[in-house]
């Protein structure tokens, strides 16, 4: 059996704006994640971090490119039809903003449960005290409602409800930005051993390096819609190849006031670079855009 779970091709996206003309949110993008992976998504906003998540969980369909998950295309209509559950059930995604994802006239055994009714199926009580109790959360959240819940634990909740169709691939999209810095880091630590502890594969978009470099196994950068880099976490950190994850990477602050006033970030014009390159491997597995 291969270890590639996803594999994205060639994808791009543009959207349409309202006065006419259209913005290029993704163009060309290609990587594979595999099974078991933390793979994260990293760049400023608009570089097309969550526009690549919705496209490859079927939230947004993409202009080009083909999204191959566990070997089904995503955006095959026949595919799709034969391969619903597995489409449905196993990919889950957690999103930014629990607040609006979760239904507030639904209690949490309800939103819990909601992914297995989807496909006429229930989730057993103790199964339900199980789910909450591996987010930390005890049985008696199961009757209250999202509004009853702190910021923290709604996020729980989220989780959880992914959690319930035992998924192959947990998509993250920036899951702790909403969140206060004591909570990010319990959260964090929530994805690091639910993942170590059920072998599923993590999407992680984010904005915070630092959270990157400690969770994730490798790291994609993304600019301008493009894919410019893609390698080990660590290699990445240690040696970057694109100017622009140069650039990136010299703007985390330094928890030092003496080094951060000393520090000097790294500038990076995109109207110098030449966008039309290809990826080429440059290191055993570490892609910079040429």
């Amino acid at each position: 059996m291969t270890d590639v779970l996803l594999d994205v091709r060639g994808l791009s996206k543009s959207y349409r704006l309202p006065g006419g003309g259209s913005v290029e949110a993704l163009r060309d993008v290609s990587f594979q994640l595999r099974r078991g992976e933390i793979l994260g998504l990293v760049g400023e906003s608009g570089s097309g971090k969550s526009s690549a998540l919705r496209c490859i969980m079927g939230l947004l369909r993409p202009d080009e490119g083909t999204i191959l998950y566990q070997g089904v295309n995503v955006w095959d209509s026949r595919q799709k039809r034969r391969n619903r559950e597995l489409l449905q059930s196993s990919r889950q995604i957690v999103f930014q903003d629990s607040a609006s994802c979760l239904n507030p006239r639904m209690n949490v055994a309800q939103l819990i449960a909601e992914p297995l009714a989807v496909h006429r199926k229930k989730l057993p009580y103790q199964q339900a005290v199980s789910l909450l109790s591996a987010v930390g959360l005890d049985a008696a959240c199961l009757k209250r409602f999202p509004g009853e819940l702190s910021g923290g634990q709604r996020q729980r909740v989220a989780i959880a409800r992914a959690l319930s169709a035992k998924p192959a691939l947990l998509a993250a999209d920036e899951p702790i930005a909403a969140l206060d810095v004591s909570i990010q880091a319990q959260i964090l630590n929530l994805f690091r051993r639910l993942q170590h502890d059920r072998g599923f594969s993590i999407l992680f978009v984010a904005h915070d390096l630092a959270v990157v470099r400690w969770l994730c196994h490798r790291t994609a950068v993304l600019c301008r819609g493009r894919l410019v880099e893609l390698a080990p976490t660590e290699a990445l950190f240690r040696a970057p190849g694109h100017p622009y994850t140069k650039a990136l990477l010299s703007a985390i602050p330094i928890p030092d006031p003496r080094r951060e006033r000393a520090r000097m970030p790294i500038s990076f014009d995109p109207e110098d670079f030449q966008w039309d390159g290809t990826l080429r491997e440059a290191e055993p597995e570490h892609f910079v855009l040429c």
